[in-house]
This record gives structure tokens, sequence and C-alpha cells, in this order.
């Protein structure tokens, strides 16, 4: 084997190296986003219904004034930043799934190549 056939092996080998790396780091990714997801849509259902409960129910007074101005304030900002967490989460979700679209392609045309070069 000559030196510049090691140095196409070494190459190769590099390449699916790094394949497996990003394809690991894929599926975990989509895993950490699904989980996002999930509890961002919680967190989004929570805030939204105690922002609500207090109109529908004609209940202003718990143990504090839900309707005060302030508090309203702070649910409507906590549920602003858990609606961007849950569109982040979708986002990285969606973008993790077209990266494993995209390695199965690349896979699938690797594998052709390699049957069209053995064979």
């Amino acid at each position: 084997m000559s030196a510049e056939d090691s140095q196409r092996v070494r190459v190769i080998e590099a390449h699916q190296e790094l394949i497996a790396h990003v394809e690991h780091g894929s599926s975990r990714m989509k895993a950490l986003s699904a989980a996002t997801v999930v509890v961002a849509a919680l967190l989004a259902a929570s805030y939204a219904y105690q922002i609500a409960y207090p109109l529908l129910s004609g209940r202003a007074e718990v143990t504090v004034n839900l309707t005060s101005p302030f508090n309203v304030a702070v649910e409507l900002f906590v549920l602003a930043l858990s609606l961007a967490w849950l569109l982040i989460g979708l986002q990285d979700y969606t973008f993790a799934q077209k990266l494993s679209r995209a390695i199965g392609r690349a896979r699938a045309e690797e594998k052709t190549l390699e049957e069209r070069i053995t064979g």
C-alpha cells in the first residue's frame, strides 16, 4: 500500500468517525429538544391557566391578588419566556430531524458509491 493510499484510508476513517459523532449528537439533540418541548408546553399551559383563572372564575383573590398589575405582568413575562423556550425547542428538534435525514441520504449515497467502486 502506498503512502497516498494510506492517507486516503485515514481520511475515510476520520470521515466515518465524524459522521458517527454527528449521528450520536443528533440523536441526543433530538431527545433533549423533545424534553424541552414537553416542559415548555407544560409551563406555557400552566402560566396561561394562572392568567385566565381569575378572569374566568371571577375570583380575584386567593392568598394574593391574582389580578394585581404586577402579578399579571410577571406572569406574562414568564409566559413569554416559556413560549420562547418552546419555540427554541421546536426549532432545535426540526434542525435535528433535518440533520438526521441529511445524514441518512449521505449514508445511502456513500453506500451506492462504495458499491460502484467495489463492484
